[in-house]
C-alpha cells in the first residue's frame, strides 16, 4: 500500500451504567387520607397528564365546601362594614383601595380566601397524574393503605431518552470530547445503540478514573440502572495509518515496517501511538509516498529482493 494520510477511527472501550435522561419521583402532597385507587403499574406506559392514583376525596371534598361556606359568610361581613362606611359594595371600584383593604382584612374575606385555595390544591393533589410521556418505576405501595411518606408512591422515567455514565482513563481523556459517537451494547441483549458524548466530568478520582455521560438515541429496551458496554468512536483526521499485519516484531520487542524500493524490502524501525483492532498510527519512521508491505513481510530481512504480485 502506498502511505498518505487519512482518517483514524479509534475507540476507547469501557463498561458503564444505564440511567434516565430525566425522572420524577411522585408522591402525595396531602396526607392522612388512604389511597383510593391506583390505575397503573410496574413498567406501564403512561402520557403526561394521565391518572396515575387518587386518594380518597370525602374530607377534601368537604374541606372545599367548608371553605366556600366560611367565604361566602365572610363576603357578606365586607359587605355590612363597607355599607356602615356609606359605600356600595356593588360598586367596588368608586371605593378607596386602603378602605377595601382595611375591610377586607377585618371581615375576614382575605384570610377566607388563602384557606379556600389552599383546600382546593389539596383537593387536585389528591389527583396523581404523569409531568410527562414515561414508564412507571418502583410502584409498591397498594390501594386502601396511608401513603407511606418515607417513599415516592412511584417514579416515572421519561421516554425523551436514557443517558450512560462511564468511567475513562485520565491517559485516555485527551482522546474524548463532547460529541463524539458512542456505542451502547446491554449485556442482556445482542442490539446496540448509538449516542453520543454529552458532558466530561473535569474530575479524577483516586483510581485515576474520569465519569462521561452520553445520551443513547432509541432508548426502548433499555432499563434505569442496567449495565452495559459502551465504546467511544473517535475519528483522528490526515494522520499516517497502516494495518497491523505490516508491523513486524524483531528481537528486543522493537517494530519494524518493510517498505518496497526497486524490488528490494527496506528495514524501517517505527514508532506507533494509537491503535484500534486493525490498525497502528505512525509517528516516527515512515513519510507519505512509501510503499508499505503489508503481508508476505514475516521472514524478510533488510534489502532482500522482493517482487509485489497483482491479486
Amino acid at each position: 500500500m502506498v502511505l498518505k494520510p487519512t482518517e483514524f477511527s479509534y475507540d476507547v472501550a469501557s463498561n458503564g451504567k444505564i440511567g434516565a435522561g430525566q425522572y420524577v419521583d411522585l408522591r402525595f402532597a396531602s396526607g392522612g387520607e388512604v389511597i383510593d385507587s391506583i390505575m397503573v403499574m410496574n413498567g406501564q406506559r403512561v402520557a403526561k397528564g394521565q391518572i396515575l392514583a387518587t386518594l380518597n376525596r370525602f374530607r377534601l371534598e368537604n374541606a372545599v365546601g367548608t371553605a366556600h361556606n366560611a367565604l361566602e359568610r365572610t363576603r357578606l361581613d365586607l359587605a355590612d362594614a363597607l355599607i356602615g362606611q356609606g359605600y356600595d359594595p356593588e360598586k367596588p371600584t368608586a371605593i378607596p383601595d386602603e378602605v377595601m383593604r382595611l375591610a377586607r382584612l377585618r371581615s375576614g374575606v382575605a384570610q377566607s380566601e388563602v384557606q379556600l385555595r389552599e383546600a382546593e390544591r389539596a383537593l387536585a393533589e389528591a389527583t396523581l397524574r404523569a409531568p410527562f410521556d414515561g414508564t412507571v418505576a418502583n410502584l409498591f405501595q397498594k390501594e386502601g393503605n396511608q401513603p407511606d411518606g418515607a417513599q415516592p408512591l412511584c417514579r416515572v422515567i421519561s421516554s425523551a431518552g436514557m443517558e450512560v455514565v462511564f468511567p475513562i482513563l485520565e491517559s485516555e481523556l485527551p482522546l474524548i470530547k463532547v460529541g463524539d459517537a458512542v456505542e451502547v451494547m446491554p449485556y442482556s441483549s445482542d442490539r446496540t445503540y448509538s449516542g453520543r458524548v454529552k458532558s466530561i466530568n473535569p474530575i479524577v478520582d483516586n483510581d485515576g478514573m474520569v465519569k462521561v455521560c452520553a445520551t443513547v438515541s432509541g432508548g426502548v429496551g433499555l432499563y434505569d440502572g442496567m449495565n452495559v458496554r459502551v465504546i467511544v468512536k473517535r475519528q483522528i483526521e490526515e494522520t499516517l495509518v497502516i494495518p497491523k499485519s505490516a508491523v513486524v516484531l524483531r528481537s528486543g520487542g522493537r517494530k519494524v515496517v518493510f517498505t518496497h524500493e526497486n524490488g528490494h524490502a527496506v528495514w524501517n524501525y517505527v514508532t506507533t501511538s494509537l491503535e484500534n483492532m486493525d490498525e497502528y498510527i505512525i509517528t516516527e519512521g515512515l513519510k507519505p509516498g512509501q510503499e508499505v508491505i503489508i503481508t508476505g513481510n514475516i521472514n524478510l530481512a533488510h534489502e532482500s529482493p522482493v517482487q509485489v504480485i497483482d491479486n
